[in-house]
């Protein structure tokens, strides 16, 4: 939390042209604030990067840092040129882009505003207009007989983790190309001459991509959603591997951004609390999507990695309701840092929705396409999901011929599935069961080693 005494250290610093001891600096406050409380702020600001410290003992001396522009933790951005902007930046965002293109020690150091989200009404208070969530329905519906959470998602599965996983990636200074995430995603091909974390940032987005989709009924705004939401992007990037899928309860910075994050541990976990509260009593799913690229990572509620969960989190809604999801196509990284930066500093959400409705234009109608060319899903195949999968693992795993297999699925299908519709899935698994090999086994969990006995006891038979 940024606390008084900080924010008037930084204001001490911002006025004076050249650094600062300790004892400069408290004689400039002059509120008779004690030098070991002093010393101990400092100190905090010193590891939150906030301010710079330079030589030792009784030469230390404090200044604020010298870049002329922030970046969001951890990567810096330069500036964003308008022709480097892919839409029309309205007069009204483009103002608080002005002033964020200001040094640093020209803007105001500002902390958590509890009144951002105390003042937000679910379904009274709105950052999109009617007109506007309107459009993103209109782009984003697929038009089809309604379907069970999550089921366009798991049509479009293989580009969705493709996509969304190099997209929110490369917003966190990934160097990883489109190529190199899908080699990494489809075969476990790890590209050299690249940061180890760099592949372990990707396939983390892949396994917390899969965890919604797949659990696209039980997901919602909730700790269980959010805290393994958070624990499966964090995995293995964490210098404290407890902290993945925790709340946070140690002070954290911004790299070169003028807004502190709180820092009480218990008032971070009631305002999550209040956050997912306030989010799953949205009704509007975009309205929904957007809140939550708004506040999560507007409150920092963990160590490291929350505008990734924001990113992923702001799906949720389009998964349930089985609207094109969010990939964040072509989102610049600098206009994104713009936009978020916007927020934590002025609590101006203008610059982050246009840039989230751009966005969103650009994944419907990527994925308009491809569901053209994937054609329509089978519906029964849809339907019976789980048990087509449960059936044909045990035909694997149990290394069957075809003689005892089909007697299998025979049986199973007439105590397991509707009588209407027993003889179709029993001839669809028969098919599923003719069509597998070496390529597409996979999705049936079985071990390589079990999948080849099966294929020469069926081949033998």
């Amino acid at each position: 939390m940024a606390t008084k005494d900080s924010n008037t250290i930084i204001t001490c610093l911002q006025s004076s042209d050249e650094s600062l001891s300790a004892q400069q600096i408290l004689a400039q406050l002059g509120n008779g604030l004690p030098l070991r409380t002093l010393q101990y702020q400092l100190k905090k600001l010193v590891q939150q990067q906030s301010i710079v410290q330079t030589g030792k003992g009784r030469a230390t001396k404090y200044s604020l840092p010298s870049h002329s522009y922030p970046s969001i933790e951890p990567r810096q951005a330069d500036l964003v040129n308008e022709s480097d902007e892919p839409f029309t930046v309205s007069a009204e965002a483009k103002q608080s882009q002005s002033y964020l293109r200001q040094a640093i020690n020209k803007r105001k150091v500002v902390g958590y505003d509890y009144d951002f989200l105390n003042s937000y009404r679910p379904n009274v208070s709105n950052y999109l207009t009617d007109s506007e969530r309107k459009h993103l329905k209109d782009i984003g519906s697929q038009k089809i007989a309604p379907q069970p959470a999550g089921t366009y998602a798991k049509h479009i599965m293989n580009r969705l983790l493709i996509d969304l996983s190099w997209n929110s990636s490369r917003l966190e200074g990934n160097t990883y190309s489109l190529l190199d995430s899908r080699r990494l995603i489809d075969f476990g091909q790890i590209a050299t001459g690249h940061k180890p974390l760099e592949a372990q940032m990707i396939l983390n987005h892949k396994d917390a991509i899969e965890f919604l989709v797949n659990s696209a009924e039980d997901i919602s705004f909730n700790r269980y959603t959010l805290l393994n939401l958070h624990a499966l992007l964090a995995n293995n990037l964490l210098a404290d591997t407890k902290a993945a899928g925790r709340l946070r309860h140690i002070p954290v910075g911004i790299e070169q951004s003028a807004f502190l994050p709180l820092e009480v541990p218990q008032l971070i976990n009631s305002y999550f609390d209040q956050l997912l509260a306030t989010a799953a009593a949205i009704k509007d799913p975009f309205e929904q999507s957007l809140f939550a690229m708004v506040q999560l990572p507007y409150l920092q509620a963990f160590d490291d990695v929350n505008k990734r969960v924001s990113r992923l989190a702001a799906n949720i809604p389009l998964i349930k309701h089985n609207y094109a999801p969010l990939s964040f196509v072509e989102v610049p990284e600098k206009l994104y840092v713009e936009a978020t930066l916007a927020v934590y500093e002025l609590n101006d959400t203008r610059l982050l929705k246009e840039v989230f409705i751009w966005a969103y234009e650009r994944s419907a109608e990527r994925y308009a396409a491809v569901r053209q060319s994937l054609g329509e899903p089978d519906p029964l195949r849809l339907r019976y999901r789980e048990a087509l999968k449960t059936v044909v693992s045990e035909v694997l795993n149990g290394a069957m011929n075809r003689q005892d297999a089909f007697a299998v699925v025979k049986a199973w299908s007439e105590s397991q599935i509707d009588p209407s519709e027993a003889g179709e899935f029993q001839a669809m698994v028969e098919k599923e069961l003719l069509s597998l090999h070496e390529g597409n086994f996979a999705r049936y969990a079985v071990r390589p080693s079990a999948f080849e006995i099966w294929v020469k006891v069926w081949n033998n038979a």
